[in-house]
């Protein structure tokens, strides 16, 4: 299965290679999944289509008998469905707390491209995304929620600008401001038109466009009742310093306007312990 998957990736190398076309770096992804499946601890490969490509995706069930979802991971730039901390941290945790979770591989650029250069790939992005809400529809969930991290998290608002069926909450980790010259990337009209619960977090030492653009997103979300932004003293973007605090933010806010409880949030590890 892996074979002829891999196979379809490189068929789509050739074709791109002929032509001139904006789509995801087909070696890399491939490259991932090989690595990815290879260290794989938990959950199980899903291969999802989108615009007649197949791509990675790990899907981890709920480990009790009530589950309440799924919830979507939408990893950073360059990066891959487990992505070491937080993604992966946020794959394996909601698990454990009656969520199944959804990580999804993104399109991909050649490596050290910018976000600018990734603009051209977030049509591609939002049809993933649907699959994935797909998906997680077909698996009978009663709920979906959506987390996006850095250029995830854009991907993800600019996918929902369009559609927001069937998705109970979004969740937007290190979210970057918005590019006025860019149609992808318009986040502070996608917040003052909102319509669904969303959590916008960031840490205070986050990359300058993340910060720069907080001001912003809180001023025009503060309007909507379905807003809230969390700021993590001392944390950057890669949220070193304790991303246990991150999760267990993120879980609280699903657990309080998604899941309607107020129980007593565990103990969640920090990445010193």
């Amino acid at each position: 299965m892996l074979i002829k998957k891999l196979a379809q990736l490189s068929l789509t190398v050739c074709l791109c290679s002929a032509l001139t076309c904006v789509a995801s770096d087909d070696k890399r992804e491939a490259e991932f999944a090989l690595d990815v499946q290879k260290d794989l601890s938990s959950g199980r490969v899903v291969w999802l289509q989108a615009q007649d490509k197949a791509f990675l995706s790990l899907y981890t069930e709920v480990a009790s008998n009530s589950p309440e979802g799924v919830v979507i991971l939408l990893h950073d730039m360059g990066a891959h469905p487990n992505q070491a901390k937080i993604i992966e941290r946020l794959r394996t945790f909601f698990p454990e707390h009656h969520w199944s979770t959804l990580s999804i591989q993104m399109p991909l650029r050649e490596e050290g491209a910018k976000i600018e250069d990734y603009y051209g790939l977030f049509p591609e992005s939002k049809e993933r995304l649907f699959a994935a809400i797909d998906f997680a529809k077909a698996q009978k969930a009663e709920k979906v929620v959506i987390i996006g991290y850095g250029l995830g998290a854009l991907m993800a608002t600019a996918a929902l600008q369009e559609k927001s069926t069937h998705v109970n909450g979004l969740v937007t980790i290190s979210l970057s401001s918005s590019d006025l010259g860019e149609t992808y990337a318009q986040t502070l009209p996608f917040i003052a038109s909102l319509t669904l619960p969303m959590l916008d977090i960031y840490g205070e030492l986050d990359s300058p466009d993340v910060v720069s653009g907080a001001k912003e997103r809180h001023t025009i979300g503060k309007l909507k009742s379905q807003y809230r932004q969390i700021k993590l003293d001392n944390e950057g973007h890669l949220y070193l310093n304790d991303n246990g605090l991150l999760v267990k933010r993120i879980y609280s806010w699903v657990n309080r306007v998604i899941s309607h409880k107020s129980q007593e949030i565990p103990r969640i590890c920090s990445s010193k312990d």
